[in-house]
């Protein structure tokens, strides 16, 4: 028997070597990580532009509506650092920025996700190269600097206008981010990095270098903690928008040479560190498995993923639910399908069978102890929350941006929906608490859902899924019928309309959350490791 098993793990080694090119399995060394999608409008279903986000990692999960705000003349908006960790230590104010007449109202959480005119956000951190890493004098992080986007514009271009502009004059303190960025019309990337240590407004040189890219109408882009522009073209206003100096910005940091006569490129040239830090095996593989469902005629390969083209354009149109089964998605079926190793295969009296135990996402610990190999899914277990957000033109602002919003990870979720015509959420949705079990905290029905899900896979996720797909399914059901109800409000009384919506999106937190805390106790039970002497032994029925 034991050498069935070595044969079986040989066929299967053999196999991804044949398909894929590879004398060994890579272990990734940065197993975190977010995904984004980005629609166009016309490569959508309905024709709605769309963005979304895996917020991987330990972030302020707490989703609060920061209303709208009339301000003094001379009055100064603090800026803060590591404001997107506030829900486990103090926040600090590092400076201030003369305030606008008028602030619009957003959604806060740890990346803001949009205002009231539309304008929603994803995220992604990419990195940057050694030389650009920022110096103490530069102010501005990726969500400060999207927190006075969303509180001062009305469209995406104009976001990407205020943050750059803000970024250059008081410098930009992050590492290399991406933030994908929609309006009711638009869809844009925006690449944002630092210029080094030794920068200083009284230098008088721009304190960030920036690339944004629109998504053509018809194309879907993605990303997954990597650059993706390629070349820029400043003169295409319709389609670019640029740094000030950028290319003696990238020469002076030593990260791209004119003389070589080569066309500067973001991915290649300032970005580039693909094969530094070994992203094939993370970024790679997400990056492939999105492109391989949006577009399957495009036959793509892994090994390719770092010069797959911008964006494509998918082979049918998409939907906000298309995107959410992304999110989740765990290479299921495909040759990184991480429930699939060979060492999850244990000998029985009828042969070899995958145990119950294999999960798509363990912790490293688990891998080292059965020797499994890992490839990063799009939906993973450490994610602080995810979200689908669309822009429609054809509807008043309050009911036609709109969000679907979800805890952890987005495999073993449920998304609920937020309009941004809405002016509360759930008080348990408000702080994610996570520096102690907390039930009046919604982040911890999720997240321990998730958590006992992947102790047995192979057992306690059906049992989920008979509770979260009807769910989620009515959810998104509902959607168009609370839709007409609330523009027959909105046509008469347009606040009546913002509180349908407020108490539709209250709701649906509260039941989804409830659906969650009662699954979560027939995990509990059914992974208890007594049941088998009890009563169930003979009835085995989950109460």
């Amino acid at each position: 028997m034991k050498f069935k098993k070595l044969l079986l793990i040989i066929v299967i080694t053999s196999m991804l070597v044949v398909m894929f090119g590879w004398s060994t399995y890579a272990q990734e060394e940065e197993e975190k990580g977010c995904t984004t999608v980005l629609v166009g409008k016309k490569a959508s279903v309905d024709g709605s532009t769309i963005t979304s986000h895996n917020c991987d990692g330990w972030y302020d999960g707490g989703l609060v509506v920061i209303p709208a705000a009339d301000h003094q003349p001379g009055e100064m908006a603090p800026v803060y650092f590591d404001k997107l960790h506030g829900d486990y230590k103090p926040v600090k104010k590092i400076g201030e920025i003369p305030q606008v007449p008028h602030t619009y109202k957003y959604f806060w959480v740890g990346y803001p996700i949009g205002n009231e005119h539309q304008v929603l956000m994803g995220e992604h951190t990419m990195g940057q190269h050694p030389n650009a890493a920022p110096g103490p004098e530069a102010i501005m992080w990726i969500e400060q600097l999207q927190i006075f986007a969303l509180e001062r514009t009305k469209t995406a271009r104009e976001a990407i206008k205020v943050m750059g502009e803000l970024a250059e004059k008081y410098g930009y303190g992050d590492g290399g981010e991406c933030l994908t960025i929609i309006d009711p019309n638009e869809a844009w990337s925006f690449e944002i990095y630092a210029v080094g240590p030794v920068w200083s407004p009284k230098s008088g040189k721009p304190g960030a270098i920036w690339f944004a890219q629109r998504v053509p109408d018809d194309e879907v882009f993605v990303s997954s903690n990597i650059s993706r522009i390629d070349q820029v073209d400043p003169s295409d206003t319709e389609n670019f928008m640029v740094s000030t100096d950028y290319l003696q910005v990238a020469t002076d940091l030593g990260l791209y040479d004119p003389a070589s006569g080569k066309p500067f490129s973001v991915r290649y040239d300032y970005y580039d560190i693909w094969h530094r830090t070994n992203k094939t095996y993370n970024s790679g593989v997400r990056l492939w498995r999105a492109y391989s469902i949006l577009k399957p005629s495009g036959n793509w390969t892994m090994q390719q993923a770092r010069d797959y083209p911008y964006s494509i354009k998918p082979d049918k149109l998409i939907s906000t639910e298309d995107v959410y089964r992304i999110l989740g998605d765990v290479n299921a079926g495909t040759a990184f399908d991480n429930t699939e190793d060979p060492n999850w295969y244990v000998q029985t009296k009828d042969g070899f069978k995958k145990s119950p135990l294999a999960t798509p996402n363990m912790l490293g610990e688990m891998r080292d102890l059965l020797n499994v190999r890992f490839f990063r899914p799009i939906g993973g277990i450490t994610n602080s929350y995810h979200f689908i957000g669309q822009a429609r033109s054809w509807l008043p602002n309050e009911i036609g941006g709109m969000f679907w919003f979800g805890y952890d990870n987005a495999n073993n979720s449920l998304v609920v929906p937020v309009w941004t015509g809405v002016n509360d959420t759930a008080p348990s949705w408000k702080v994610a608490d996570r520096t102690k079990v907390n039930r009046n905290s919604a982040w911890w029905a999720f997240g321990l859902v998730d958590d006992e899900v992947n102790v047995m896979y192979g057992i306690l996720k059906p049992i989920l899924e008979e509770v979260r797909v009807p769910l989620q399914r009515e959810l998104f059901d509902q959607q168009k019928t609370i839709e007409e109800e609330a523009l027959k409000l909105y046509k008469s009384d347009p606040e009546s309309a913002k509180k349908y919506l407020t108490d539709y999106t209250i709701s649906s937190m509260e039941k989804a959350e409830k659906a969650y805390w009662e699954v979560l106790d027939k995990l509990y039970y059914m992974a208890n490791n007594n049941r088998s002497h009890g009563p169930t032994y003979l009835y085995p029925t989950v109460p």
